[in-house]
């Protein structure tokens, strides 16, 4: 029987999410494996690996919220915007250039919503290529701004000052496509000085938590795939508390062919149509221009 469900992965540190894909796809046995969401190499912390029929969901998951917990480092910058990249400026902090009410007065700012700018080396793309393609050869393009919603922004530890160095952890609840590394260097420019982000863990992706996230190494010491579907959260965990509609038999007949539902409460945009069983069939958005639901994506049909 083909896996299906949505695996919560505590990715390693060295590993690309593509990697994780690949490793996974001969743990389960199955090439239909899809991740949410890259996470750079070295970020660590949860990232949702659909199996099968899963995979459809992929793209609502990533939509949905995250939460991180990171290192800024202020004092000076790199090419990359975290501790990997190059130092391109420095900018030696002094021990009391700033308090810890001066920078909680600056994560306040910067909640809600929040213009950013992409940094070079990320995977967004432009022109049909991928920032960090320009960057690695040295060209320049104009980077697309967008907006993105951090929700709460707050620091987690004392402020350490250390050889011109000041660094200090924050937690980030944020919507999707925030740039953490970007956030960091523009926490560091509203105090006057270069800054980066040093440290990165997601610890949660939506419903999912780290709490609930397995590694490889201890998916590879189970001996079977059964072994290790233990760790798979059924789809109907998995989107239970996303806006649900629960049809009549007739209704979800209809359903099942794909057709278009009238009368949809005008609080839903997106939402789950279950029949009277409590199975979940599809997953509908309303059209606002003709007040109707429209099919995006079957459950219960490949």
């Amino acid at each position: 029987m083909e896996p299906i469900g949505v695996l919560p992965l505590d990715k390693p540190a060295g590993m690309t999410s593509h990697d994780c894909v690949f490793r996974l796809r001969r743990l389960f046995q199955t090439k239909k494996v899809g991740h949410t969401g890259t996470l750079d190499p070295e970020v660590t912390g949860v990232l949702p690996i659909c199996l099968g029929r899963a995979t459809k969901l992929a793209r609502f998951i990533t939509d949905e919220g995250k939460k991180y917990v990171a290192e800024v480092t202020i004092g000076y910058a790199t090419t990359t915007e975290d501790a990997h990249g190059e130092t391109v400026q420095e900018t030696p902090v002094p021990p009391d250039a700033f308090t810890e009410q001066q920078v909680d007065e600056i994560l306040n700012q910067l909640t809600g919503q929040l213009e950013q700018t992409p940094p070079y080396y990320s995977a967004v793309k432009v022109n049909g290529k991928k920032l960090y393609e320009y960057a690695r050869k040295g060209i320049e393009v104009e980077r697309p701004t967008r907006i993105v919603q951090i929700d709460t922004l707050d620091r987690t530890s004392e402020l350490t000052f250390e050889d011109g160095v000041c660094r200090f952890q924050i937690e980030i609840a944020c919507g999707k496509g925030t740039y953490i590394r970007t956030l960091a260097v523009e926490i560091g420019e509203r105090l006057g000085y270069a800054a980066h982000m040093s440290e990165l863990r997601r610890t949660s992706s939506g419903a999912m938590s780290e709490t609930e996230a397995v590694t490889l190494a201890t998916l590879e010491a189970c001996e079977t795939v059964e072994e290790r579907m233990q760790y798979v959260l059924p789809i109907e965990q998995v989107i239970q508390k996303w806006p649900r509609l629960t049809v009549d038999a007739e209704t979800a007949a209809r359903v099942l062919n794909g057709a278009k539902l009238a009368g949809i409460p005008v609080e839903f945009e997106r939402f789950t149509v279950y029949n009277e069983e409590g199975i979940p069939l599809a997953i509908y958005r309303l059209d606002s221009e003709i007040n109707m639901g429209r099919v995006e994506v079957m459950l219960q049909i490949d």
